[in-house]
């Protein structure tokens, strides 16, 4: 059974920094383009930054310079570096392949605030 557990969410001011980790069971993230999601409070979920096989990244506009994405093949582990918080990036962040392959995770909080 493939499970995915999102962490690495809290509360930070504008313009700091948190690391999110997702960790993978039951599937190897190296046979899969994966990517990082975020559902902001009342809005949609959103598709924010992907990471195929090889390596190459993709950004939103909304993210792009500011996040970070990478991951850890061996350790079946993929990782969010947020930079220059914004209140506009509180959200529940998850991840999953780029084509939301499986099913989703709870999710981590990252509340932007001061």
């Amino acid at each position: 059974q493939v499970q995915l557990v999102e962490s690495g969410g809290g509360l930070v001011q504008p313009g700091g920094s948190l690391t999110l980790s997702c960790k993978l069971s039951g599937a190897r993230f190296s046979f899969y383009a994966m990517a990082w999601y975020r559902r902001p409070p009342g809005k949609e979920r959103e598709l924010i930054a992907h990471i195929i096989s090889g390596g190459s990244t993709n950004y939103a506009d909304s993210v792009k310079d500011r996040f970070t994405i990478s991951k850890n093949d061996a350790e079946n582990m993929l990782y969010l570096q947020l930079d220059s918080l914004k209140p506009e990036d509180t959200a529940v962040y998850y991840c999953n392949t780029l084509s939301a392959r499986w099913t989703w995770g709870q999710g981590t909080q990252v509340t932007v605030s001061s």
